[in-house]
């Protein structure tokens, strides 16, 4: 007589809230492209605590205005870092990580990483969410910010956002984008609609998803 095979479960990985009810994977490392990738960035920044570390080139003009992210979140929290190279930007982005000193870590990066350095970064999270666990810290979660539509392999999920144009000339409070997840382990792909209702509020609203995974 044969006996039915139990069913093993697998363990759900603990997440972070991004906006609305979708939640980004901890101990991991994700991608936000497109031309609002960086209000993506300070709207997660909005929904953790503690210090985040964001890693900017140092060859580029371009900064964080602190007035332009105080509407997402406290610019007080940030530790900015300035990298000479390329290999600078990951370098940082990976021992920032492996820390576990800050919970979100921030790579500005001018173009996708190739495969092997994410999964540096994946295993650095790892060891960065168990360091931040002996420290009674939260566990840690890298992002990388790319261009375009993104393509960096091997990361946990891309999300891609643009701005969206205000629905009245004579009414233009609060801000607008489409953010699209265009590849994730577990989660098809999908987009939506996000609006800004007021400083740090945020609602989502479903859009037609988006052809293929990127």
């Amino acid at each position: 007589m044969s006996l039915p095979l139990a069913r093993l479960s697998v363990p759900a990985r603990p997440d972070q809230p991004l906006v609305g009810d979708l939640r980004l994977a901890l101990s991991r490392v994700h991608e936000f492209c497109g031309p609002a990738r960086v209000a993506l960035a300070a709207i997660l920044m909005g929904r953790m605590a503690g210090p985040v570390l964001w890693v900017c080139p140092g060859w580029q003009p371009e900064r964080l205005y602190p007035d332009g992210l105080a509407p997402f979140a406290d610019p007080g929290r940030l530790v900015m870092a300035r990298a000479r190279r390329v290999e600078d930007l990951l370098w940082a982005a990976e021992e920032g990580l492996r820390s576990g000193a800050a919970p979100l870590v921030v790579a500005d990066l001018p173009e996708p990483p190739a495969l092997t350095p994410v999964r540096r970064l994946h295993l650095a999270a790892e060891a960065g969410t168990e360091a931040a666990r002996h420290a009674n810290r939260p566990p840690v979660m890298g992002v990388l910010l790319t261009p375009a539509a993104g393509g960096a392999p091997g990361v946990e999920s891309r999300w891609q956002m643009a701005p969206l144009p205000a629905p009245s000339r004579l009414l233009e409070q609060g801000s607008r984008w489409h953010l699209a997840r265009l590849r994730a382990r577990m989660d098809p792909v999908a987009a939506w609609e996000v609006s800004q209702t007021g400083a740090g509020r945020f609602d989502l609203s479903p859009c037609p998803a988006p052809d293929g995974t990127g």
